[in-house]
């Protein structure tokens, strides 16, 4: 173990991508503990660690919101959220929340999520009269609504490293996460009216059937994909091809999809997708050495001298996973904590859906919490604010979205509910 942490030191200090330091730890790390005769079974290890249906989803849903975003939906969405909120007392804040609840069915990533919105919403609230670093803290903070709303790249990990259903995941976040934006809404409901925010009676909005009939192609999308899942239509691999399409459509709807567009599309997709990958394939290796050291073992030695079972065990994952969540990007720590944390949860009777929904929110709270939550950082960085100022403007929506986590993780069944009256299979 010392072995594996001076070496993951070193060569963090060099400034190695994370995806080949952490395949070079694991390497390395069989060399240290006198067991270099296994690495000619990881070409092995790697491909059984890749060869999981669910991940044939991830690549067509990245290659979704790459389509989507292009296709110039950002501002139908925003219209059509205005016309719905925008004439409350704190409008603009409810409609900064609303449209990240619409903006989740295409993008399914809390960093991109708040790295598009913050460009567009912070400006527009401060020139309305809001605080900038309050604007930076809405925006941040129901960014994290997007890995939650299905599709979510994040699940889908989860889904093909523990084989839990990812359509049971996809339909499992629907009610947390309205209650993520309604939990939101009502902090920002109780802010505008003791702060005085813009807004009320007399606002000008977008007419509604305009800026819905603008916005149609975008709200389908969701409705498509989680529709043939609860119906039993398509598998989530099959609903990401569908949705492909209607990404497709949608570009050409709004006059935006080119030659150009598609090929950045794909490149991008195909980047991003290259990276993920990598990292299962370096997790495969650690995980495989892991076992060889009986890593899990002395886990579950520990987990039960310290008399972590159930609900305890519970609660010490989400201080970990939240950790986590501050220091990592959300698919690197999911492929690298699920295998070593998640059996011993299994082994206990925890629900596997209900706890990848528990944990893939810890990692999303994770994001814009301080002192290194990366919805924070990008931000800041992309509206050129004082990083710690807004931490200190996120601090009450980290503490409702919190209360809302210990809610959902002490009441299973206000996650199970949807997957159990769709008939997914959720124990």
């Amino acid at each position: 173990m010392v072995w594996i942490i001076l070496i993951f030191a070193l060569l963090l200090l060099s400034g190695s991508a994370f995806a080949y330091l952490m395949g070079a730890v694991g390497v390395l790390s069989f060399v240290a503990a006198g067991k270099a005769a296994y690495l000619s079974i990881l070409p092995q290890r790697i491909f059984a660690q890749l060869d999981v249906f669910a991940f044939m989803a991830m690549p067509l849903f990245i290659l979704t919101a790459e389509l989507m975003t292009r296709a110039g939906t950002t501002k139908a969405l925003i219209n059509f959220a205005m016309s719905l909120v925008g004439r409350f007392h704190g409008g603009l804040g409810h409609v900064n929340v609303l449209t990240s609840v619409f903006f989740a069915g295409i993008s399914g990533s809390a960093v991109a999520d708040a790295a598009a919105l913050s460009r567009t919403f912070v400006p527009a609230m401060v020139d309305r009269g809001y605080d900038k670093y309050y604007a930076g803290a809405i925006t941040a903070a129901s960014s994290m609504i997007g890995p939650i709303i299905p599709p979510s790249i994040i699940m889908i990990i989860y889904g093909g490293l523990t084989g839990t259903s990812v359509a049971a995941l996809f339909v499992a976040g629907v009610i947390p996460g309205i209650l993520l934006a309604a939990s939101l809404m009502l902090l920002n409901t109780w802010m505008a009216h003791r702060h005085n925010h813009p807004g009320g009676a007399g606002e000008v909005t977008p007419p509604f059937m305009s800026s819905f009939i603008a916005a149609a192609p975008a709200l389908l999308l969701p409705v498509v994909i989680l529709g043939s899942l609860v119906f039993g239509l398509a598998t989530p691999t099959e609903g990401s091809a569908i949705a492909v399409v209607m990404a497709c459509l949608a570009g050409l709807y709004y006059r935006k999809l080119t030659w150009r567009v598609l090929r950045d599309a794909v490149e991008a997709t195909a980047q991003l997708t290259g990276t993920i990958f990598i990292i299962l394939c370096a997790i495969s290796v650690l995980g495989y050495l892991a076992g060889q050291m009986g890593w899990s073992e002395l886990l579950a030695s520990w987990v039960g001298s310290q008399g972590l079972t159930g609900t305890r065990y519970l609660l010490f994952l989400m201080c970990v996973f939240i950790v986590a969540g501050m220091f990592m990007d959300t698919p690197v720590a999911i492929t690298l904590l699920v295998p070593l944390f998640v059996p011993q949860a299994l082994e206990q009777g925890i629900n596997p859906v209900h706890l990848g929904l528990v944990l893939c929110l810890n990692l999303c709270i994770g994001l814009i919490t301080p002192p290194l939550g990366k919805c924070l950082v990008v931000t800041a960085a992309v509206t050129g604010m004082d990083y710690w100022r807004l931490v200190r403007a996120s601090l009450p929506f980290v503490a409702v979205l919190v209360g809302l986590l210990i809610f959902l993780a002490v009441v299973p069944e206000v996650t199970l509910y949807l997957p159990r009256w769709a008939g997914l299979f959720v124990g």
